[in-house]
């Protein structure tokens, strides 16, 4: 049976056979945003959802979407402080 869903980028109301949050038009602009997570996590693996926003210019929501979704999973990191510096 068909779902009657909205994009979330566009608005566009169309029906899919499970529940989606963006619409075939759509499908690469999201494609394209977790693309850049993803990248961005490759170099800043320690990162949150705050950080890699920051970083990409996106919103916080996005990312935690894409967890929601099963797409990205949480770790436990480990943070460490740069040392250094001038004296």
């Amino acid at each position: 049976m068909n779902k009657t869903c909205v994009c979330r980028y566009c608005g566009k109301v169309f029906t899919a056979w499970h529940e989606r949050s963006c619409c075939n038009d759509c499908l690469k602009t999201e494609e394209e945003e977790f693309s850049r997570i993803e990248n961005y996590l490759k170099r800043y693996p320690n990162s949150n959802a705050i950080q890699i926003a920051e970083g990409l210019e996106i919103s916080p929501f996005n990312v935690v979407r894409f967890i929601d979704e099963g797409r990205l999973s949480i770790r436990k990191g480990e943070f460490k402080e740069i040392k250094g510096g001038k004296k």
